[in-house]
């Protein structure tokens, strides 16, 4: 299929809505997304859009914003007109249905597989600030009963732990799920005894078919008795790997095939990474018998959890009809995407780590709330983001930019200022006489002083400044003076006598600049490294965030001997 003019103005005009609406180039899956779900036609030739997005995409980021927003104007009014009507999403928390002061619990249940990501840090967050808000009680409990699919990290418990005291909450209860095999054999016992649950030994295909056609299975209508000496087997390991299944007895020949006589245990011949545990239990429960026995042991009274998930909460409630309790209310809210990030896993990312491909899960790449706490965003930004999100059925899709700019609030008043040129090159000045000059560590607060910068006749300053200014050209060096190129090749300026009205006035170009004796300095940033050279002073920044002048926000991660590591964290 050979895209028509009327195709490519398409992909341009939706590149040109994500441009407009984030104020940077396009994010190319963002666009191809929209492209695809609102263009059914292009869906035959994914590699020519794909192929016409990433022409667009260069040409679009070569252009300013005004240029953006004026182009799309042109081709696609309605679109500028969207931006601007688009209605402000209801912000914060709304309150809990049947929620009574001082009595609510609620739990945020991870399974340690890896650390807390920005998608986990949403629970993190809403569920203990609700607790705050009726004065109730907030469980962490780790679903770490898989040790397979979704094997547990020993650091990740700490991690969650620590990521939690970052947040500033401290949860009022720790439980590991792992510990509690006991109780949910006795729970299973009683369901037997009860009826309402048979050992399978069907194999995954042959029950499948059956269930699919509303069959019973040949082992449903076993007697209580029987089934009891078979589960016992199943506890003593007298049956191989994933022989045997303990399965609830719901209707067989209900509409929904995903509740019909779903799992509830398996057999799993393997450890547990905890050492408590280790080889200890062979019988592995499944994640919604154990979470709806948790739920009840723990007192749950709300729960907030995904909308996927609404066919977890409905096996569930077959053990809470079967035990006579009440299910806790439950508010289901959609999924977040995140545009720099696109779709992940915990295990996907995992892998990358293993083979080398990140340094490890605060690798500032990644979307783990390790990450973007070494980049030196605040956990305030972070509480603030959530909260305002809400939580609704509607699937949200999100630009890191929402949270830098709730960050950029909290750490522009506190970062102090300093010169950084990456790609440096070497500026003589003519006439040039040692001298220091003096910049303030802040623009506003100017308590805090002025940086005192030596400097002789020659400083360092990015090639990207200057590659396209001829001779005759004036400029200023920040803070400093202004200069006129003198010469090209080698490059040298003279000292200018035109006045900083003057060169504003005209236009002329203020830049940033170093002494050639400054500090080698490496910024590590979700698009890799950048190195280049810093002032003097960074060096005694250590843990703290800064602003790089023309640059962005940074953390100094390290000072190593005479070289400086800095954390980006945005603009």
């Amino acid at each position: 299929m050979t895209l028509s003019p009327e195709d490519i103005k398409i992909i341009e005009k939706y590149a040109l809505q994500n441009a407009v609406k984030y104020g940077k180039a396009p994010q190319p899956k963002a666009v191809m997304g929209k492209v695809m779900g609102e263009c059914p036609q292009l869906r035959a030739d994914p590699s020519g859009v794909s192929a016409a997005l990433g022409n667009i995409v260069s040409e679009i980021a070569k252009g300013s914003p005004e240029a953006w927003e004026n182009r799309l104007s042109e081709i696609a009014p309605e679109l500028i007109e969207a931006l601007s009507v688009k209605k402000e999403p209801d912000k914060g928390l709304k309150p809990l249905e049947g929620a009574e002061m001082g009595k609510v619990v609620m739990r945020f249940a991870p399974n340690p597989n890896g650390p807390a990501t920005l998608g986990s840090s949403r629970g993190m967050v809403v569920n203990s600030e609700y607790v705050k808000m009726y004065r109730g009680k907030f469980i962490l409990r780790f679903d770490d009963t898989d040790p397979d699919i979704k094997r547990p990290m020993l650091e990740a418990y700490d991690w969650y732990l620590d990521d939690f005291k970052w947040l500033g909450v401290v949860p009022d209860q720790v439980v590991r799920a792992s510990d509690h095999f006991p109780i949910y054999y006795d729970y299973a016992r009683k369901l037997i005894e009860m009826g309402k649950a048979y050992v399978c030994f069907c194999k995954g295909e042959d029950f499948k078919q059956l269930k699919d056609a509303k069959k019973a299975c040949p082992h449903r209508d076993t007697s209580p008795e029987e089934n009891l000496m078979h589960w016992e087997k199943m506890l003593a390991g007298e049956y191989k790997d994933q022989q045997a299944v303990l399965r609830i007895k719901t209707d067989i020949e209900h509409k929904d095939p995903a509740l019909r006589d779903w799992g509830a245990f398996r057999i799993r011949k393997m450890s547990h990474p905890r050492p408590e545990i280790g080889n200890k239990y062979v019988v592995w429960p499944l994640l919604d018998f154990a979470g709806a026995i948790e739920d009840h042991e723990l007192g749950m009274t709300h729960i907030i959890r995904g909308k996927d998930l609404i066919d977890s909460e409905k096996r569930q409630t077959y053990i809470y009809k079967y035990f006579g309790w009440k299910y806790p209310k439950t508010t289901h809210w959609g999924r977040v995407k995140i545009h720099e990030f696109g779709k992940f896993s915990t295990s996907t990312l995992r892998k990358a780590i293993e083979e080398g491909e990140y340094s490890g899960w605060d690798d500032p790449r990644l979307p783990t709330i390790r990450a973007i706490r070494r980049r030196g965003i605040k956990a305030e930004a972070l509480k603030k983001f959530m909260i305002e999100m809400g939580v609704g059925m509607t699937d949200v899709s999100i630009s890191m930019e929402s949270l830098y700019a709730e960050n950029r609030k909290i750490v522009d008043p506190i970062a102090n200022r300093y010169f950084f040129v990456w790609d440096p090159v070497e500026l003589e000045i003519e006439g040039m006489k040692p001298a220091v000059a003096k910049v303030p560590r802040h623009p506003t607060d100017h308590a805090r002083g002025m940086r005192e910068i030596p400097i002789e006749n020659k400083v360092l300053v990015c090639a990207e400044d200057i590659e396209k200014l001829n001779v005759g050209s004036v400029l200023r060096l920040k803070d400093l003076c202004n200069v006129e190129i003198t010469s090209l090749s080698p490059l040298k300026v003279k000292r200018s006598e035109t006045s900083l009205e003057d060169l504003k006035k005209a236009k002329g170009k203020i830049i940033h600049w170093v002494p050639v004796d400054g500090i080698p300095v490496k910024v590590r940033g979700p698009e890799g490294d950048i190195e280049g050279i810093g002032e003097h002073g960074i060096e005694t920044e250590l843990d703290k965030m800064v602003q790089f002048e023309r640059f962005g926000f940074c953390r100094i991660d390290a000072v190593n001997g005479k070289e400086v590591v800095a954390y980006f964290a945005h603009k």
